[in-house]
């Protein structure tokens, strides 16, 4: 399937990627189904990652405004069991957030042992949004990218395996989503104005990302690019790679306490 996992110090060109790619998947019903079998893997993964308590996952959503990072949790976490999940999304930093480091938000949250945490929106809008609005100097944005690689090799060291997928829209599609929210009164308040400003900007994100994607993807914790026109194939997409990922980490149900075979329940 047409996903792109990032070398480490790979060039990319997001203009070169066809953001309405679906591979080999013959179209929506054929992704529905696979979809389904997708899910329910990752559930009983899901159950043996909370049980055996040692490691965790934490899955980073980044894309443009409108590229579905919402609808891609809804979608792919309908059924893993809540109490193992954890979702949070990163909105312009409170005053007391903006008293610590960048990174300070970030890793208050990141998954326990057992846990699967979600980023919706995450560390990286720290060299996307800072860096396009001219929030800090380049002088300061410039040395994040190796403060978050040693982040999440820390991450990754202690036992957090790190997923990071870009949802990878057209300029073209984003405009129809945005369409659709002012049409549609219950998507309407997903709208704001300020979206038009920032699709001014557009080619200055896409600069933004390449580099962050070129900078930050190690082995260790890839970045994958996914063609995201398609809202079926990008949830089965990320939904396979996220079970292939559980799968690897070759999880295990806890051993029973011994003696269990010779209590009697009255």
């Amino acid at each position: 399937m047409p996903i792109l996992k990032v070398r480490s110090g790979q060039e990319i060109k997001l203009a070169d990627i066809d953001p309405d790619d679906t591979g080999t998947i013959s179209g929506k019903a054929e992704a529905k189904e696979l979809l389904k079998a997708q899910i329910e893997r990752m559930a009983e993964l899901q159950n043996i990652l909370y049980a055996e308590n040692k490691r965790s996952l934490l899955i980073v959503l980044q894309a443009m405004d409108a590229g579905g990072k919402d609808g891609t949790i809804r979608s792919i976490m309908s059924g893993v069991n809540p109490q193992g999940v954890r979702v949070t999304s990163f909105k312009q930093p409170s005053a007391e957030e903006l008293e610590h480091d960048f990174l300070w938000r970030i890793h208050q949250v990141v998954p326990g042992r057992g846990m699967i945490g979600i980023f919706n929106r995450s560390h990286y809008e720290d060299v996307l949004v800072v860096r396009v609005h001219n929030l800090v100097p380049k002088s300061v944005w410039k040395k994040r990218y190796d403060h978050i690689n040693a982040f999440e090799r820390l991450l990754t060291g202690n036992g957090t395996t790190v997923l990071k997928f870009y949802l990878h829209i057209s300029k073209d599609e984003q405009r129809e989503r945005f369409i659709a929210r002012l049409e549609q009164p219950h998507k309407r308040w997903k709208f704001s104005p300020g979206d038009l400003d920032e699709r001014k900007l557009w080619p200055d994100y896409m600069a933004a990302f390449e580099e962050a994607f070129e900078r930050c993807s190690p082995k260790e914790a890839p970045w994958y690019i996914v063609p995201a026109n398609k809202k079926w194939y990008r949830n089965l997409v990320i939904a396979e790679t996220i079970v292939q990922t559980l799968e690897k980490m070759d999880l295990k149900y806890p051993a029973p306490v011994e003696g269990l075979e010779n209590i009697v329940i009255e």
